[in-house]
Parts: structure tokens; sequence; C-alpha cells
């Protein structure tokens, strides 16, 4: 059996697996080069699982309220019942102004 990676809330640890990835043995290193990188169906699968499971300030340690606004109709089943806090975040954002429509 393999052995992965320890959990870690301490998201500067690069080399770890962040808390909100329990049960996938990506590290946090491997999460940020994934994000950074060119759209993809992976791209797409670990944001929505980032969106999912993390605490919702951790979310911004790895992408902005921008590419959340722009991914987020694509990602709606992946989301699941974490959508419609999304949602309202990036619309209450618009509707101040504070992000673009």
């Amino acid at each position: 059996m393999a052995v992965s990676r320890s959990l870690t809330t301490d998201l500067d640890r690069t080399s770890l697996r962040p808390y909100f990835f329990w049960d996938e043995d990506v590290s946090i290193g491997e999460l940020q080069s994934v994000l950074a990188g060119p759209p993809s169906d992976e791209r797409d699968r670990l944001l929505a699982k980032l969106l999912r499971e993390a605490r919702d300030l951790d979310v911004w340690r790895f992408v902005t309220p921008a590419e959340v606004a722009e991914a987020l109709p694509r990602l709606r089943r992946r989301v699941g019942r974490r959508f419609e806090f999304w949602r309202w975040l990036i619309d209450g954002w618009r509707s101040d102004g504070l992000l673009s429509q």
C-alpha cells in the first residue's frame, strides 16, 4: 500500500496535502500548479472540489474571485450544495461593483 502525504491546515506547506483533499493525495503545490495552468477538465475538477470542500477564506489562497465567477456556471453540478453560496457571494460582489459583470 502506498503511503499518502499527511493532511495539513497550514497552506504554506506545499509538499503536504490540504485538509480539504482528505480523499485524494494531491499536494498543495500540485494543486497550485494545476489551478495556475490553462483551462482543462482537470483544472475544473480540482477547482470544483476546492469550492465544495475548502473553507471559503482558504479558496482565495488558490484562485481569484474573477476566476471563480468565470468558472462557476460550468461547475454547478460538480460544486453541489455549495453552489448557491458561491453564486450568492459572486452576485453580491457584482452588485456592489467589486467584480465585473
